[in-house]
């Protein structure tokens, strides 16, 4: 038994990401455990024969069951393992207990945690510290626990259902909103599974929080304001105008916060030219609000990850008008009204596309045309090209699409990759046809 976790019958429930991070890491803890996964990848498939580990069986005992954040915790074969007495935990419990003296900063909220993740890792990295992000965000958590002398941990809702007993001497929440109603099946318990955050922190403990946000804790509350990037006792860091684009001034508020927290709890000296300085060199999170095309005067920006309604809000407010944007996917649930009063007087059109693009389309009430396609590249080939037409020459495409990918996509990177292709397709097609115009002027003079 290694941390509270016996080494013998162990099944990783649900591979991806996720549960091939956590048989990696049990193999090198010299473990041969089973696997279970309603529709394994190849790559799954590959790492199961390599790592010499069998297919397991529900009605076999187990003591510790990995199970994927992809998996319901409700899950039927969940509910009965636990019954026949194994222990349902997630790739972070596994990793604080197997693990307990690397540090960890865990960072949630329904918006901007991805972000503010890798921000806080950046920061740390500047003051002296071998951190490394890991978790929801790539890569998986206990890909890294080995390589990091702290981890700043990505939180998902779903990962949070698994976290029993994980206490983190710095957390973050980024904001609380409306998501994964389709999982959880109330906001109130989004928001509880979110809140598992603080559930094992002590007095001695930290949590970040936005100003507005009211949580029951034991940890010492630390508000954050994008108005000011500051220490805790308000010694002025930067100025948020200081800060590079793309870099949103909530998510540096909290994680120079998140940063300073983590040094004093080591004993570390906190020096704000230091992380002044890295903020300065901070750069966005690839995917995220990133331009990826122009075309004259028109702008391809491309945010595959805004599924979330503050996300997508936020997405709209910091394109420049006029907007064609691109909504479609698996609608999972999203709260719709506070993006209608985003969308007033910006969009000149939505882009339906995906399995529920039209839905969504008439429930905003706002002008839009519904594109299709046999495959999700060729649906998101119209559909870039649509939002083109839509804008008479200047302004944004936006991919905000508030759905899910999964309808037609790997994952939402996949459609941003997607995405991206067909932008820079227009781009080039557009370079050419000036390079053509030109040549033709050029011989009829």
């Amino acid at each position: 038994m290694v941390g509270g976790v016996k080494l013998d019958g162990v099944l990783v429930y649900g591979l991806g990401r996720s549960g091939r991070g956590a048989a990696r890491f049990l193999a090198r803890e010299g473990v041969r455990g089973e696997w279970l996964d309603a529709r394994p990848a190849p790559e799954d498939h590959a790492l199961m024969d390599e790592l010499g580990w069998q297919r397991g069986d529900v009605t076999r005992p187990y003591r510790t069951v990995v199970a994927a954040p992809g998996v319901p915790i409700d899950h039927p074969d969940l509910t009965a393992l636990r019954a026949a007495g194994a222990e349902v935990i997630g790739e972070v419990a596994l990793a604080a207990r197997l693990r307990p003296a690397l540090p960890l900063v865990g960072v949630t909220g329904t918006a901007g945690k991805g972000s503010t993740t890798v921000l806080i890792a950046h920061l740390l990295r500047a003051c002296g510290l071998n951190a490394r992000e890991g978790g929801n965000i790539d890569p998986p958590l206990l890909d890294v626990v080995d390589t990091a002398g702290v981890a700043v941990v990505e939180l998902s809702s779903f990962q949070l259902e698994r976290v029993p007993g994980v206490r983190l001497p710095v957390a973050v929440i980024t904001n609380l909103g409306v998501d994964h109603i389709d999982r959880h099946g109330t906001v109130g318990a989004y928001h509880a599974a979110k809140l598992n955050i603080t559930a094992a922190q002590q007095a001695g403990d930290v949590l970040i929080v936005p100003p507005d946000l009211t949580v029951r804790t034991r940890a010492r509350l630390l508000p954050f304001t994008p108005a000011r990037l500051a220490l805790a006792d308000g010694t002025t860091v930067l100025h948020a105008e200081a800060l590079p684009d793309g870099i949103h001034p909530a998510n540096a508020a909290a994680a120079i916060l998140a940063a300073e927290a983590l040094l004093r709890h080591l004993g570390r000296p906190v020096d704000p030219g230091v992380l002044a300085g890295a903020l300065g060199t901070a750069a966005p999170v690839k995917g995220r609000f990133e331009t990826v095309a122009r075309v004259g005067g028109v702008r391809f920006i491309e945010d595959s990850i805004a599924t979330r309604t503050l996300a997508v809000q936020a997405a709209l407010e910091r394109a420049t008008p006029p907007i064609a944007w691109l909504v479609g996917g698996r609608d999972k649930g999203a709260d719709l009204a506070p993006l209608r009063a985003a969308a007033a007087g910006r969009v000149a059109q939505v882009i339906a596309f995906g399995e529920d693009g039209e839905a969504l389309a008439r429930e905003l009430g706002l002008p839009y045309r519904t594109v299709a396609g046999a495959t999700g590249d060729e649906s998101m080939n119209r559909a870039v090209q649509a939002g083109l037409d839509a804008l008479g020459g200047r302004g944004t495409v936006l991919l905000a699409p508030i759905g899910t990918s999964f309808d037609q996509f790997r994952d939402y990177r996949a459609r941003g990759e997607s995405f991206s292709r067909a932008a820079q397709a227009l781009t080039n097609a557009s370079e050419s046809d000036r390079a053509s115009a030109s040549e033709s002027a050029g011989g009829r003079a």
